[in-house]
């Protein structure tokens, strides 16, 4: 009986999924028949696009060739039995055209294009309820009814049925994350179908100049399509932190900068380590492991220089990368000649080294290390980007942390996202970057108007290029590795540190800083260490350590 029903099962879910695909995606079939024949079902990821829509990605590229356009029209792209893809069409671009229903003041949303899901979304409904009907007897109106008849002997669900109907149900709702959490699944699941039929539905959902969630979607969207393409690492090293042609505009990046207080408390909270471990000295080394633009140490140079007794003489080694370089739009120069002038207008006695090095390559005589000087070093949004032992056996994250370790600094400053997205797996990977930048784009919202001229690029060029590199890209193209603290204290624990007390007056200046923006914003102290969170969501963590 048993062995009947299972097979009796087994073959209505294969009808089900026939009949149900061939609603929703004809023009897959019909593609598919046209392209390869009858010898389809071979090769288990090799599909085209759907003819019959015009898709459009959010994202730029300074190589078309090198990053898949996976929507092109006419179709014209499709993947390899390998899952590399096939282009025969170049794209230009990955920017969104203008929306001509959309508003007419120079904002961009996605176009509206047909959908395979959607197009008749009753209809889609009325041919599950056939389906239904044809299996489970014409008085069944629901799954429930179905599990009841068969609650006595025999133990049967249908789990895919579950899952199409919540999918339906969001998509008929609008419920973003939803829908995206759905297609992130069909993604993980390798459900090619489910996902393009889900990434048509986002794509008349998302909007760069819409609700937080929609912006957001926008480029999770991008991310899980370069996933699916393998195109995650080209569009990552495309998207680059840049200057605006203008020189009348400040960096993209300076704009995040001043409208959230991520970056200002963490630099203040890890200054005021610093300066409370350097009170009493008269010579102060800083080793900056991701200098940037300098910004951090303007207010240190200050605050030395109104130290009772004199400032120190202050010695800066500033660590840099391409990124950083790009993003100023000049080398390591750019920041000694700022930090400089600053210091010489506040009479301290300065010194700027620069090392233009990636922190992977790191090593003891790039440091400059000098007798007589008391050591601070400063981790500052840096240490997720060092592979660890699950991508190299070098293990950069963890010799970074001992051979500083090895200098018997003074105090060294942690500050990083509090994400977990180092070793998860991807769909909880997924889930968690989904959380975590949905609480950062609101917290967005509120300071920067959806209207402003720059809001789409600082997003873009600032947080969509991470986005994109946590979805879509594994392995050593993945450098997005972001760990919650206490993972960190763990791997500080084995190089050998021990906690550093923060001082109160960083707290209270803090808060005096959150003032300034939104209530929503919460600060607090749990276990030696700072968290700076949005709503219910801790965003940002800083300690510090000798």
């Amino acid at each position: 009986m048993q062995a009947s029903e299972h097979h009796r099962s087994s073959s209505m879910h294969y009808q089900l999924m026939q009949q149900t695909e061939a609603y929703c995606l004809p023009q897959y079939q019909a593609l598919n028949h046209q392209l390869y024949g009858n010898d389809i079902g071979s090769y288990g990821t090799h599909f085209s696009t759907p003819c019959s829509s015009e898709l459009y990605c959010t994202l730029e590229s300074s190589s078309a060739t090198e990053i898949f356009n996976a929507y092109n029209s006419p179709s014209t792209v499709s993947f390899s039995p390998n899952g590399s893809p096939i282009s025969q069409q170049d794209s230009k671009s990955f920017s969104y055209p203008p929306d001509q229903n959309h508003s007419p003041d120079n904002t961009y949303s996605s176009p509206m294009s047909g959908s395979c899901v959607t197009d008749g979304f009753h209809s889609f409904q009325d041919k599950l309820k056939e389906l239904e009907s044809v299996m489970f007897g014409p008085d069944s109106d629901n799954l429930d009814s179905y599990d009841s008849t068969f609650k006595e002997g025999v133990n049967f669900h249908w789990p895919e049925m579950d899952g199409w109907r919540q999918t339906m149900a969001a998509i008929s709702s609008k419920d973003m994350t939803q829908v995206l959490v759905a297609c992130a699944k069909a993604v993980s699941d390798n459900d090619l179908l489910m996902a393009r039929c889900l990434m048509d539905e986002l794509r008349q959902m998302v909007s760069v100049s819409g609700e937080p969630i929609q912006r957001l979607g926008a480029y999770i969207l991008e991310g899980l399509v370069a996933r699916l393409s393998a195109s995650g690492s080209s569009i990552y090293k495309a998207l680059r932190c840049k200057e605006p042609a203008s020189a009348e505009l400040l960096s993209y990046m300076h704009i995040l900068y001043e409208v959230c207080p991520y970056f200002k408390f963490g630099y203040m909270s890890a200054n005021g380590a610093i300066a409370e471990a350097m009170k009493d000295e008269d010579r102060v080394h800083i080793i900056d492991f991701q200098i940037a633009q300098g910004s951090q140490w303007i207010t240190l140079i200050q605050a030395f220089a109104a130290r009772p007794g004199g400032p120190p003489h202050i010695r800066i080694t500033g660590i840099d990368d391409s990124t950083s370089a790009y993003a100023r739009g000049g080398g390591l120069n750019i920041v000694g000649r700022r930090l400089s002038k600053l210091a010489e207008k506040f009479k301290v006695p300065f010194e700027f080294h620069a090392a233009a090095i990636s922190g992977c390559d790191v090593q003891l005589h790039n440091l400059g290390v000098r007798p007589g000087e008391a050591l601070a070093v400063n981790f500052a949004f840096m240490l997720h980007h060092m592979p660890d032992e699950s991508v190299s056996t070098e293990n950069h994250r963890d010799r970074l942390l001992r051979l500083v370790k090895s200098l018997s600094p003074k105090v060294v400053t942690l500050v990083e996202q509090e994400s977990n997205t180092n070793t998860a797996p991807f769909l909880p990977r997924f889930l968690e970057t989904l959380d975590y930048y949905k609480a950062m784009f609101e917290s967005i919202d509120v300071t920067l108007p959806r209207d402003h001229k720059e809001r789409i690029n600082v997003e873009q060029h600032c947080l969509a290029r991470d986005l994109v590199n946590i979805i879509a890209c594994e392995g050593v193209e993945r450098v997005e590795r972001h760990e919650v603290l206490g993972k960190w204290k763990a791997r500080f624990a084995m190089a050998g540190f021990t906690p550093y007390p923060l001082s109160s007056l960083v707290n209270s200046t803090i808060k005096k800083l959150l003032e300034n923006y939104s209530d929503r914003y919460r600060l607090q102290e749990r276990n030696g260490a700072l968290y700076l969170g949005w709503m219910n969501r801790d965003l940002v963590a800083s300690c510090a350590w000798k």
